[in-house]
């Protein structure tokens, strides 16, 4: 026989391995493994002579591992751990080398406990406020009425019902689309998911209300899980989460757009109340109504004290008035303007007498006379005039030439 390439053999079909020869070295690798700590949720528990069975399945996904525990572990843990329990355990790989099978060997286990899983929540919470998720200013308006509802519920839940119930009591012709899906355990965190991102995808669906009833804490517990969280804050729908009770607060109730403290209440804030709509729509007629016939009234008595004025109901008195009005005002003018030119006339009459009074003609026609030489010059003294010197005299009434014949 010639080696193979490689010189080792089970390389190929001329130098095959032996069964134990396999099951020994998948042994010795899976030996190097040491221990590891693994968390999960006890599906199954199976106590024998000696050893317990335990089938330890994963929170978020379909998946488990066989495990098994000494009788002495067991009896040593501080609290009861049972068949649901979330617990907490240190394994080491165990190779059955007979029977080609793996098993793990607990070494050490605990329950999570509840104050535990409380602090990794507040500790998501905190992460995922950090980064904006549960913002108000993210979180998108409902619509007033919906063309579709989609509805994610269990399978004929009292949820279900409540919500499409109270719904249809409030708006008989509301519409839904409904995912039934696994609400607690390993599978609802990937079926929910699936759920959103399919409803979300059809186009006449505007709103999307997850339902579930109240439930023991860790049956909540999927509906704060971080990659959920994540789909709801990530699609273009509206989100209206009732997980649980009033006293319940899963993390999905922050990161929805509206939380619902029942499946009563999402139903009442998905769609309006048609009787109250219509009683609402009445009144506000009644209103309407009210306001038009006290302003048609209003305005009607406006008109008649408008049409009851005298200008309007004999429009020659308006005319006739203004006429007397003006007539008053001429004469007042008449009588001002005659008095103001009387006033005047005399005041030019006196100065006018005065004038004459004090000019040259009135003096000569008081006896004065104006005695002019031959150069035309006034004459006032007696020793202005030589002997033989010709003067005018001017009189109020003509003038005469003379001779001087003695000085």
């Amino acid at each position: 026989m010639e080696p193979t390439e490689s010189g080792k053999p089970g390389l190929d079909s001329e130098t095959p391995l032996a069964v134990h020869s396999v099951s020994t070295m998948i042994g010795e690798y899976i030996g190097r493994l040491g221990t590891i700590w693994i968390e999960g949720q006890l599906a199954e528990v199976n106590p024998r002579k000696g050893l317990t069975y335990l089938s330890l399945r994963d929170t978020d996904r379909d998946v488990s591992l066989s495990l098994y525990v000494a009788s002495g572990v067991m009896e040593s843990l501080a609290t009861t751990v049972e068949q649901g329990s979330r617990v907490l355990v240190q394994v080491k790989a165990d190779w059955w080398a007979k029977r080609g099978s793996l098993q793990f060997k607990v070494l050490q286990m605990r329950a999570v406990g509840i104050g535990e899983l409380m602090a990794r929540l507040e500790a998501l919470r905190n992460l995922l406020a950090a980064e904006g998720l549960f913002n108000e200013d993210r979180k998108k308006p409902l619509p007033f009425l919906p063309r579709r509802i989609g509805l994610i519920c269990g399978q004929a839940s009292d949820a279900m019902h409540d919500v499409i119930e109270n719904s249809k009591r409030r708006w008989p012709d509301v519409q839904f689309e409904v995912r039934e899906v696994a609400v607690q355990g390993v599978n609802c965190v990937r079926q929910v998911s699936a759920a959103l991102t399919e409803l979300d995808a059809i186009s006449d669906i505007d709103v999307i209300v997850i339902a579930r009833g109240g439930g023991a804490f860790e049956d909540l517990l999927p509906f704060s899980d971080e990659s959920l969280i994540r789909v709801v804050a990530g699609i273009d729908t509206p989100v209206v989460a009732a997980i649980g009770h009033e006293e319940d607060r899963p993390l999905i109730d922050y990161v929805a757009d509206y939380r619902a403290s029942t499946p009563t209440d999402a139903a009442r804030k998905i769609v309006p109340d048609v009787l109250q709509e219509i009683s609402d729509l009445r009144n506000a007629r009644a209103r309407l109504q009210t306001l038009v016939s006290t302003g048609i009234t209003r305005l009607e008595q406006q008109l008649a004290l408008t049409k009851s004025r005298p200008a309007l109901a004999s429009p020659a008195t308006l005319i006739s008035q203004r006429l007397s009005e003006n007539t008053g005002l001429r004469s007042a003018m008449y009588v001002k303007v005659k008095n103001y030119i009387d006033v005047e006339s005399a005041h030019l009459k006196g100065a006018n007498t005065t004038l004459r009074a004090l000019s040259p003609q009135g003096t000569l026609e008081r006896g004065f006379s104006i005695v002019r030489n031959s150069t035309n010059k006034i004459i006032k003294s007696s020793s202005d005039v030589n002997t033989g010197e010709r003067l005018r005299i001017k009189f109020a009434q003509g003038e005469v030439v003379t001779q001087v014949d003695e000085n």
